[in-house]
């Protein structure tokens, strides 16, 4: 199995790792900073350049392809990223910025999609056709799979599950819109509304949290006739069984239709490990 150079680019954190086969073997991350878009990327570089010196130099085997999971939204094929959490970079031509400087070629997707690959090849998802695969974390974010296909959309954009309005005339958004499930329900926006860190939320931050995670996979679970969520992320996981109790139960509560019974929503399966074997699997779809 050839290398894959997996990058994962958050608004809190970057992080890089050698992708073999099915086994990520090795991985580094940093927080995100740079005081400006070239810093930014040397930043990045250096982090993945660190990822493939240390594995070459214990006789592994040089990566043949990158593979980039990265906050949105994004042009069509990754050719320049303005992820809303990460203001230095706007339009930035993050896949031919990579291509060039590693001399390999370059895939890049938006991360919550790469993450439903990953978790459609070796997760909570394995074996399933119909699906979303959802990041609560700093950001939120998702991916859809239909019929065992991965939406991409008009622009490369579909899954952007955490700008659809889930308290109408709420919390600004980045996006422009007021509302929105990531206004409302990451990490960053907990921290504002609360006054102290996601990890020390309430049981009731906890409780309308997962609501409203639920509400909005209530929709697209009637809207595209799924059966599964698998959700990730540091707020999702963090909070445990009492978010996703509460999602469940808004998800049965608002996805009434006969077809929707039995739908479900569940921790993705790859843990830490998800943001980076979904880069390698953009890196694999690209090359399919």
């Amino acid at each position: 199995m050839d290398p894959i150079l997996a990058i994962d680019i958050g608004g809190t954190k970057l992080a890089a790792g050698i992708v073999v086969g099915e086994e990520l073997v090795r991985s580094r991350r940093t927080p995100t900073e740079g005081a400006d878009s070239e810093a930014l990327f040397t930043t990045l570089v250096t982090l993945a350049a660190e990822v493939v010196d240390e594995h070459v130099a214990e006789g592994g085997r040089p990566p043949t392809v990158v593979g980039v999971g990265s906050g949105g939204p994004m042009e069509p094929d990754g050719v320049a990223v303005s992820p809303l959490n990460i203001p230095q970079w706007r339009s930035f031509p993050l896949r031919d910025r990579l291509a060039e400087h590693f001399g390999l070629p370059v895939r890049v997707d938006n991360d919550a999609k790469a993450l439903a690959l990953a978790e459609g090849w070796l997760g909570a998802a394995r074996g399933c056709d119909d699906f979303v695969a959802m990041v609560v974390s700093t950001g939120v974010g998702g991916g859809f799979v239909v019929d065992g296909r991965l939406l991409d959309g008009a622009s490369s954009n579909a899954g952007h599950i955490g700008h659809v309005v889930v308290v109408p005339e709420g919390r600004p958004c980045r996006c422009g819109s007021r509302g929105c499930l990531e206004a409302e329900t990451s990490g960053t926006s907990i921290a504002a509304i609360t006054g102290r860190p996601a990890a020390e939320a309430t049981p009731d931050v906890v409780a309308r949290t997962g609501q409203l995670v639920g509400r909005a996979i209530g929709w697209f679970v009637v809207a595209l006739d799924l059966r599964l969520a698998c959700v990730a992320g540091s707020v999702a996981l963090g909070f445990g069984e009492p978010f996703f109790a509460a999602a469940n139960a808004e998800l049965e509560a608002v996805a009434r239709i006969s077809y929707a019974k039995g739908a479900h929503i569940v921790p993705a399966g790859l843990g830490t490990e998800g943001p980076l074997l979904g880069a390698a699997a953009v890196a694999r779809r690209g090359a399919a």
